[in-house]
């Protein structure tokens, strides 16, 4: 083969349906674990395997407080945890190199140098208290959300990537939910007054890990724990139907049995709902579902698909080869 098979015109024409918040399936057990954090005034801190739906309970807790107080910011602030992150990044970030760099430029033309302001960018908690309280907050730093007081949802996402300093550090600060700006204590006697939540306003902080074990006992005392388990069968079909809800049932049945095989055969990473829905979407634009047909093993176009499709479910060479077994099995 010289040429690829597929006309690329035909890929993007191919759309698979965003997630929406209105179609994650909240399990009993989620929603006392949200309502006992919600009642303390505690993080609330979810494990689990990786996709899950970890991440996306967040969007589902902004949409649905939201939906009963419109004081709630309808999505979660965002804080994507890295191995670098320090207490600070969940604030505010300051781009010294910048500041520096543009104050020389306008010293060499004669300029007043430019506001330190303009090199402070408040980030997720950071801005979750401002947006609860505007007026504590220099106008040039205010997020554009913030024209009145709100209620936020503040996710910090995979804080076991971080070094253990950064929750020990953040402990006290999550509690008071407050911070002040160092820097511009440091230029402006006018300015970096502590940032203080307003004492009528809500801020509710998911907190997700791939694992417990990394994070300090301190820090979880302090949480409300939940591990969201790897949904059933019929949760998997629950699931499936958000996207894929004109499917037969023999169809989304026999798909959803081969699925469950597959995570029993593989060893490194088995699929999670995330890929089996991926998973889903490529057995579509292959054009699998248009017949209508449930998988059937000894039909080899059904074996022949599987087989390309495997590359979304599986991520090793050797899981890959296991699996392969169960077409000849």
């Amino acid at each position: 083969m010289k040429q690829f098979t597929f006309k690329i015109g035909d890929l993007r024409n191919f759309t698979r349906k965003p997630f929406d918040p209105k179609d994650y399936i909240l399990s009993q057990e989620i929603d006392s674990a949200v309502k006992v954090a919600l009642t303390l005034h505690q993080p609330l801190l979810l494990t689990g395997e990786p996709g899950t739906g970890k991440t996306r309970l967040a969007d589902k807790i902004a949409l649905e407080l939201n939906r009963q107080d419109d004081s709630f910011h309808p999505e979660p602030l965002i804080f994507n945890t890295k191995t670098t992150s320090t207490a600070q990044d969940l604030f505010y970030t300051y781009d010294a190199l910048k500041h520096f760099h543009d104050a020389n430029i306008a010293k060499t033309r004669g300029q007043d140098a430019p506001p330190i302001t303009n090199y402070i960018e408040l980030r997720a908690l950071g801005k979750a208290i401002a947006m609860t309280n505007p007026t504590a907050v220099e106008e040039s730093l205010r997020p554009a959300e913030a024209k009145k007081a709100r209620n936020v949802v503040v996710l910090i996402d995979e804080i076991d990537k971080a070094p253990r300093d950064f929750t020990n550090d953040i402990l006290n600060e999550i509690e008071r939910f407050e911070f002040f700006i160092k820097e511009l204590q440091e230029g402006d006697a006018k300015a970096g007054n502590t940032i203080r939540k307003a004492d009528d306003r809500q801020i509710v902080v998911i907190m997700t890990s791939n694992s417990e074990k990394n994070l300090p006992d301190p820090f979880l005392r302090r949480c409300v724990f939940y591990n969201i388990p790897f949904p059933d069968r019929t949760r998997l079909l629950e699931i499936v139907d958000t996207q894929f809800a004109d499917l037969s049932k023999d169809l989304k049945d026999s798909l959803v049995d081969h699925f469950e095989k597959i995570r029993k055969i593989v060893n490194r990473k088995p699929p999670a709902t995330a890929e089996l829905l991926s998973w889903f979407h490529i057995l579509q634009m292959e054009g699998f579902f248009a017949a209508g047909q449930k998988l059937d093993l000894a039909n080899e176009d059904h074996r022949r698909l599987l087989r390309h499709s495997y590359s979304v479910l599986v991520k090793t060479q050797e899981d890959l080869e296991a699996v392969e077994k169960l077409l000849s099995s």
